[in-house]
């Protein structure tokens, strides 16, 4: 993800839950071929987008917080790039589901946290 690369899938479960939990179309979808087809169309609007880690937290109960920060080009994004959020929920060794904020703030009112 650093690098912008999106191909590959083999942290994740076949059946992984997807779910943009906010932005322009939040919604959740089910299965790498969904949340490829989903995650793409996201990422459509930039062009060289790839996400830069700030913090991981362990969150407990298999799920760990990545708080990151995003950078493109094709779209203002400001001059910090997007701070986001992610919650990935392992099971097994893979990822079973994963939940993308483009404002962490959001994530951290959802998870009962402060910043």
């Amino acid at each position: 993800m650093e690098r912008g690369d999106f191909t590959s899938a083999d942290w994740a479960d076949t059946e992984i839950e997807f779910e943009l939990a906010d932005g322009p179309e939040p919604g959740t979808v089910t299965g790498v071929p969904e949340m490829a087809r989903s995650w793409s169309q996201r990422l459509g609007v930039w062009e060289g987008f790839h996400t830069l880690p700030d913090e991981y937290r362990d969150l407990g109960d298999d799920r760990v917080l990545a708080l990151c920060c995003g950078k493109g080009s094709g779209l203002d994004l400001g001059p910090m790039g997007l701070d986001g959020a992610c919650i990935f929920h392992v099971r097994d060794g893979k990822v079973a589901r994963l939940v993308v904020y483009v404002n962490r703030d959001r994530a951290f009112a959802d998870l009962g946290l402060e910043e």
